[in-house]
């Protein structure tokens, strides 16, 4: 499930817009995404990442990557074998992108704004 664009506050998949944070698994979308603390990432916040065992996990951070990853998160990925990549999310997309295209087990994780 290819990212076909982004842009501050905005992500088009599939032809469909989504305008909230969202999770994007390989066959589905998790829209309106909400986390414990809007500008930090906890291992409750992807559960269900985790839980589908991908091989590697793209979180976007936001435009701006005010997006905090907790340590927790980094030790429980890396304990399991998830590769972790968190960039701002434009350029998350990007390595997202080339994930797919490579045929990589890959979920993301997407703030679209800040």
């Amino acid at each position: 499930m290819r990212i076909e664009d982004y842009s501050f506050g905005k992500m088009v998949i599939g032809g469909k817009t989504y305008t909230k944070d969202l999770k994007v698994f390989p066959d589905k979308i998790k829209e309106n995404w909400w986390r414990k603390e809007g500008h930090h990432l906890y291992v409750d916040d992807i559960a269900d990442i985790i839980e589908y065992n991908p091989e590697v996990l793209v979180v976007g951070r936001g435009a701006y990557g005010f997006m905090k990853i907790d340590k927790e998160v980094e030790e429980k990925l890396k304990e399991l074998g998830i590769e972790l990549i968190a960039e701002k999310t434009a350029r998350a997309v990007e390595k997202f992108n080339k994930f797919i295209s490579e045929g990589k087990k890959v979920c993301g994780a997407f703030h679209l704004t800040c």
